[in-house]
């Protein structure tokens, strides 16, 4: 089971499938999902890729949070991830996805830095990566103020993607 964290503003707790329509709903949006592959739409897959990716079971301390306010935990303002990085072997990627309304408040850094001390202090592992498609520029700003530093141009999925890091002292590793 993973942990619950609070921040000043927002509480993250493990995704449920009561959490499966919101996220639905939310990548819908065009502008959500633009600069991410999958199969947003195509209802049936759509759905059953949701539904499977709340009922994985991932390695312990990993998977999904769901992100809500703590003064209103009913309302839906996304969800942040920590899970192994399937396209390339055993890095530890962090990732979010917030419904457009609710981008520009400053919700996925403040959720992100739990799940990032979340990660090194008790999963223990070394360094984090995030893979964003170079031309999603407020993803790019979310990772570059929790201390990701660029790295290195990747493909995944087909799609380029610039991945960013950080590592266990919470410097980012720099290119060279």
């Amino acid at each position: 089971m993973l942990p619950t964290f609070r921040t000043d503003r927002l509480l993250l707790r493990p995704r449920t499938m009561g959490d499966l329509e919101d996220c639905l709903a939310m990548d819908r949006d065009p502008r959500v999902t633009q600069h991410i592959a999958g199969p947003w739409t195509d209802p049936d897959r759509h759905r059953a890729f949701v539904v499977d990716r709340i009922q994985t079971r991932w390695p312990d301390g990993l998977g999904y949070w769901t992100i809500v306010p703590r003064a209103d935990p009913q309302t839906f303002l996304g969800w942040i991830l920590l899970l192994p990085c399937l396209d390339f072997g055993d890095e530890i990627e962090i990732g979010w996805r917030l419904p457009h309304r609710h981008w520009g408040h400053g919700y996925a850094t403040e959720a992100a830095r739990p799940v990032l001390r979340h990660a090194f202090d008790t999963v223990g592992v070394t360094a984090v990566i995030a893979d964003i498609h170079p031309h999603n520029h407020a993803s790019i700003r979310v990772a570059e103020k929790l201390g990701l530093r660029f790295v290195e141009d990747r493909t995944i999925a087909g799609e380029p993607a610039r991945s960013y890091q950080i590592d266990h002292t919470g410097t980012g590793q720099h290119a060279g």
